[in-house]
């Protein structure tokens, strides 16, 4: 049995609950294979309730590690960070989206990718194309919804 070559992987990560910095910073320490952490960006929440506002980066990865299983990780780094699940795009202390696996595209009801709202959101694309400027282009920026401002320094 080989080990599978390692793919470049985009998350995203969100928090507006809490010490937003510190469960930013917990979850890159956190997260395998971690290549480079893009700026961080504060901006206004899109959809669900009234709520804070969310900072927000870019995490990339060079992994093996399969696509689900990288979910579970994840999942289970959210769950140490006591994200409460109660409310669909409600207030979290952590949100971890897998946007983009090189070479992977799957429609699977666990795990769509590339992430069906991906170039929707201007909150992960402007800090996608701090780190791939190849996958979003300014006017992909420009199209996208949502308000963001750049905060500095980052938590990386």
């Amino acid at each position: 049995m080989t080990a599978e070559a390692p793919r470049t992987v985009y998350l995203s990560l969100g928090s507006n609950v809490g010490d937003r910095e510190s469960h930013l910073r917990q979850a890159i320490d956190t997260l395998p294979d971690v290549v480079a952490v893009s700026p961080t960006y504060e901006t206004d929440p899109v959809g669900g309730p009234e709520q804070g506002p969310f900072l927000n980066l870019i995490v990339e990865l060079s992994t093996p590690i399969e696509p689900k299983d990288l979910l579970s990780i994840c999942h289970r780094i959210e769950a140490n960070a006591e994200r409460v699940r109660d409310e669909r795009w409600g207030p979290r202390t952590l949100d971890i989206d897998i946007i983009w696996v090189d070479g992977v595209e799957s429609d699977d009801p666990t795990l769509t990718l590339p992430h069906p709202r991906w170039m929707e959101r201007r909150f992960v694309l402007a800090p996608l194309r701090d780190l791939a400027p190849t996958l979003v282009s300014e006017r992909d920026l420009q199209l996208a919804e949502g308000s963001i401002r750049r905060v500095d320094p980052g938590v990386s």
